[in-house]
This record gives C-alpha cells, sequence and structure tokens, in this order.
C-alpha cells in the first residue's frame, strides 16, 4: 500500500455520496506499500479502505480481485470485503483509474513473526488454498518468469553491477523449474504488512492485488523469503513450522516438495528484479517507503549456494 494519487477532502466526499456509509469524519493515506494507492477513511458508520489501483495492475484484473475477496469472505476465511456502492456496482473510476472500497480488516500487522506465528500462517495458507483451489475464476501471473526477464533486459544498463549475477540465476531457474505442480489461486504477495493479527490472533490477510492463477509452493517460496530471515539469516525452525502448518490442512506431495529449493530462488529473484524497477520507476510525487533490493540480492545468493540442500532440520 502507498499514495501514488492524492485526494482532497471534496474528491473523498464525492466517491461517499455513492455509498452508504455515512459522512465523512476524516481521511489519511496509508504509507505502507509499494503498488497501489490507499486511504483509510473514517465515516460516522465505520472505517473502511479505498484502493486506487495504479499502473501495475490492469483494469481487467480488478474485477477477479473483487470475486476473489467475495468469495473468501462467502466461506468464512478472514480478508477485506468489497462494498458495493448504491446502483450495486463495486469498481468505480478515480482520476481515469479503477477504485473500490472494502471494509476495514481490523488488527495490526507486524514487522517479524514468531516461529508460532509462521506455523499458525502455514495453516491459514493452507486454508486459503482449499477454498481458492474450488473457485471457478482465473487470473494469470502476471508477474512471472517473462516478466522478470522484461525487468532484467530494462534495467540490466542501468544496473550494471547486479546483471551478470541476476542472468546466471535466472538461466538456472529456467533450467530447473518445475513444469507442473498443484495449482489454484495464490495471494502472492504475503509479507508481514499483509497478515494482521489480534490480540495475539490471526486476524486476517489483506491485499490480494497480486493473487493469481499457479502453482501453490511457490507461495510457500514467497513466504518464506518473506518471513523466515531474521537480519538476512535464515530462521530453518520458521521454515520448518510454516511447512508443517500448511501440511496439517494440505499436505505437500514429496514429487513437489523437492522443488521447493528452486521456487525460493525464483521468489527471491521475483522480488529483487521488482524492487529495482521501481528504483527507477516510482513518481517522485508518490508518498511512499522504496523498498532495497539488497535484501534480495543476499537472498539470491542463499537460495543458490544452498539449491541442493534442505532448509530445515
Amino acid at each position: 500500500m502507498a499514495v501514488f494519487t492524492n485526494l482532497e477532502k471534496k474528491e473523498i466526499n464525492s466517491i461517499l455520496n455513492n455509498y452508504n456509509l455515512g459522512a465523512l469524519k476524516n481521511f489519511n493515506g496509508i504509507m505502507e506499500g509499494i503498488e497501489n494507492t490507499n486511504y483509510l477513511i473514517r465515516t460516522t458508520k465505520k472505517k473502511v479502505i479505498l484502493t486506487i489501483f495504479e499502473k501495475r495492475v490492469r483494469n481487467k484484473d480488478v474485477p477477479f480481485f473483487v470475486k476473489l475477496m467475495d468469495a473468501m469472505n462467502k466461506k468464512g476465511f478472514k480478508c477485506p470485503k468489497p462494498i458495493k456502492r448504491k446502483d450495486n456496482t463495486s469498481i468505480f473510476k478515480v482520476k481515469k483509474k479503477s477504485a473500490i472500497i472494502v471494509s476495514y480488516l481490523e488488527g495490526r500487522s507486524k514487522k517479524t513473526l514468531s516461529r508460532n506465528e509462521c506455523y499458525k500462517i502455514g495453516k491459514q495458507i493452507a486454508l486459503f488454498h482449499k477454498i481458492s483451489s474450488k473457485l471457478d475464476i482465473k487470473r494469470v501471473n502476471t508477474l512471472n518468469i517473462k516478466n522478470w526477464i522484461k525487468i532484467y533486459n530494462q534495467t540490466k544498463k542501468i544496473y550494471p553491477q547486479y546483471s551478470p549475477k541476476l542472468k546466471k540465476y535466472l538461466d538456472i531457474y529456467i533450467k530447473n523449474k518445475p513444469k507442473k505442480l498443484s495449482t489454484g489461486i495464490i495471494h502472492g504477495d504475503l509479507f508481514p504488512d499483509n497478515i494482521f493479527f489480534k490480540n495475539r490472533k490471526f486476524a486476517g490477510f489483506i491485499d490480494f492485488y497480486f493473487s493469481c492463477n499457479e502453482n501453490f509452493l511457490y507461495e510457500l517460496s514467497v513466504c518464506i523469503n518473506a518471513l523466515c530471515f531474521n537480519n538476512n539469516k535464515i530462521d530453518k525452525i520458521k521454515v520448518k513450522k510454516l511447512l508443517d502448518g500448511y501440511q496439517s490442512i494440505r499436505i505437500i506431495k514429496k514429487s513437489e516438495l523437492k522443488y521447493l529449493n528452486i521456487l525460493n530462488l525464483g521468489a527471491a529473484i521475483r522480488f529483487f528484479v521488482t524492487r529495482l524497477h521501481d528504483q527507477k520507476n516510482t513518481p517522485k510525487s508518490a508518498k511512499i517507503k522504496k523498498k532495497d533490493p539488497k535484501e534480495y540480492l543476499f537472498k539470491m545468493n542463499y537460495f543458490y549456494k544452498n539449491l541442493d540442500f534442505k532448509l530445515y532440520d
């Protein structure tokens, strides 16, 4: 989450006029995140989140996100729920950009998760996958290997210090990536700031705007990258807890689990190249905290060196 599109009070009021949410009390931009514009809006009835989709999100994908969150809510999974307007639609335009309002999810994110929390999140991911595997909606992963290569080609002359190593890791991933694994809809961006807790209990996932159809194991690789390192050192117990929690709900076949290491490298590549891209392509007017790609340079190096070793004891 971030703020790329600046709105004034009168513009927020204009948006709220199309809802039955009460009168505006106050609003503020949410600085966390790097992709879309988000505002926390407080009305006389409730708190809600306004999301304005920025350049990385295609307009045709927004209905998928709405349907996914609606479906997860109907199944009892904890996540924001899209709020319908007076005309019974959920999607509208703000400054020629697609936008939605979703319910406010009570709770807070944590900068780092404990080992026991990793187990709990593993369970929740498996529950999410069990539900999403039965949904009849689809969205292509727009940040797959083809896009990583595209970003590499766009940035290799800008960042020549990284290009030889990145090219090497891309080649290794292409050569060793699995061709067929169990697939369905994944969240795709389960970083600590997208996982909420309340009173030490799981409160829900937010920010579903990288969700897509992809292999389920890749989701766990994203989480190993995002949740299982402490000060650039992998916590193997966190990795085991995450996987144990997941497999308490949904078993991973041994024939699939053997690809975990190469997918970990792939997930590290994905976040390295997108952060590298954003270093040069984020508008100066955006209210955003840029994320350092070097964190994922270290992780790429780690997963490359440990491709043939078990990640947990």
